[in-house]
This record gives structure tokens, sequence and C-alpha cells, in this order.
């Protein structure tokens, strides 16, 4: 079964460059860099789920996959990994809805300093079946990561993901992928005209996959796309200031489309992921 959103990935070419904007933009340190399989790698831990941020640096199993993407898709957010106890009975389970799994494959990465190593049992879900998304299977441990350290305040760092928004051209066959075949909790399905978009929230934890349809363009047998994030504050006021004065470019505070939250947007993401920053309503 899956119980969370494991993490979500970012493909760059230049990691160092990105690895800054994100810090900038999450008030927060990577706590962990590393590197194996023709890539190197910064993951930043968050309260509710992690960012890991990919760049490729040779051949290897992981960085074929990373220069396959740059150079079809160029930059942006890579793929969701969704977290389980249990690897075997979360694929056992996938392959009787029909979305069969590559077989686990341990991942690891090696601390460029200290040597230390981390390893992560992945199995990654057919394309085919996921409609184009990238979508993972990662086998979670009940010991937890420690949270990447802020470098700010801690009221205008980012606490947590809020939600991922997957774009898609055929709502009714994104929402049986991800209702009834992955087994997460539809919150809302909603058409808005004045939005120009249809909107379902899965729920995954303390978290939500947005799947986003855009009404003016029809329904068609395209593949989803792995598109934006939206970052939880505490304060949206002083995330506001405080990315503004980090040369991070964002827009005025707004409205949240959910009751009682203000959101503003980030212009210019690392990886040129959209990004939305949400919290109370100031």
């Amino acid at each position: 079964m899956i119980d969370s959103l494991d993490h979500v990935a970012v493909v760059v070419h230049d990691l160092d460059a990105a690895v800054d904007g994100y810090t900038r933009l999450l008030g927060r340190a990577p706590n962990w860099r590393g590197a194996d399989g023709g890539a190197h790698h910064a993951w930043f831990q968050l309260g509710n789920a992690a960012l890991d941020v990919i760049a490729p640096t040779g051949e290897g199993y992981t960085g074929n996959q990373i220069q396959a993407r740059l150079a079809s898709h160029g930059e942006g957010l890579w793929a969701l990994a969704f977290g389980t106890p249990d690897m075997a009975t979360a694929r056992r389970r996938l392959e009787r809805v029909g979305i069969a799994s590559s077989e686990p494959l341990p991942i690891r990465s090696t601390h460029p300093e200290t040597g230390e190593k981390r390893r992560w049992l992945t199995s990654v879900a057919d394309a085919g079946a996921t409609h184009g998304a990238n979508l993972f299977l990662i086998e979670t441990s009940p010991e937890a990561w420690p949270i990447s350290p802020v470098t700010v305040d801690e009221g205008s760092s980012v606490a947590g993901l809020d939600h991922v928004v997957v774009q898609t051209p055929n709502p009714d066959r994104a929402a049986a992928l991800y209702g009834a075949r992955l087994d997460l909790d539809m919150k809302l399905d909603r058409s808005n005209p004045d939005w120009g978009m249809r909107l379902m929230f899965f729920r995954v934890a303390d978290l939500i996959v947005e799947i986003a349809h855009p009404l003016k363009d029809g329904v068609s047998n395209g593949p989803d796309k792995v598109w934006g994030l939206s970052w939880r504050v505490a304060n949206v006021a002083a995330a506001h200031d405080r990315m503004g004065g980090q040369r991070v470019e964002v827009s005025p505070i707004r409205p949240g489309r959910k009751p009682g939250t203000s959101v503003f947007t980030v212009k210019g993401a690392p990886g040129g992921v959209p990004t939305l920053v949400i919290g109370p309503a100031q």
C-alpha cells in the first residue's frame, strides 16, 4: 500500500546553482549530498516529504536516465516517489490493478567527503500504465531522516510540501489512476469556468496530489505531466519578505483558492518548476 509521498525529484544541469536557489527559496540547507550511478544529488528533507535535486555526471543507471530526460524535456520536475512500508505487498497490489513495476533496485548514494552511504529500495511504475507520469515506489523505513536545517528564522522557512500538481489531458483517466488504482483518497473534484480548470485533489498523508485539466483543451489521450509544487509556510508575509531579500523573485501576496489561505508565486524557481507558496491568510 502507498502511505506517503516520500519525495519529489527535480532534474537540473547545474547542481550547485540549483542547491543555492533552493536553499534561498526554502530557507533550509540540504541535509545530504551524494553521488553514484552517473549522477550527483542534494536532498532537502522537509517535515512531510523531501525534495531531491539531481544532475548527471556521466554514464550510469541514474545518470543515463537523467541525461535522457534533460535531452527530451529539459530541466524540471521529473518524478513522484510514493512511500510504502512493504515494497512486495505494494507491487503485488499494483500488479492486480494493471500497473506493472520494475524489479526493486537498491539505489545507493555516497557522500563525496565522508564516504557515508544512504540506500533506497526503488521500483519504477510502467510509464504506459501511469500515462507518461514518472512514478516510483520507495520502501520507507520507520527511522525518519533528520529535517534539513533552517538557514533563516523558522517562521519564514518552508515547513513542508502542501501539494504537487500533475497536468492531464484526460481527467477521468487520471481519476481512475490516482483514485482506483493507486488508492489515494479523493477529496475534491471541481470544474471552475473562472479558473478554466477541472481540479481533482487526492490526499496522501498530509499533502495533496492535485490533478489539473485545462477545460479549453478538451479531452485527449496525450501523456500526463508531473508539473508543479506548492510549498507550505507558517507565515506567508514573513516568507515573502525573506525570499525577496534573498534574490528570490516573487509575486505579490494574494488570497488563495482555498478559503483562509494566502499565496504567492515564485518566479524562476530552480529547474523552471512552477512554484507556489501557501500559508494561513494574513
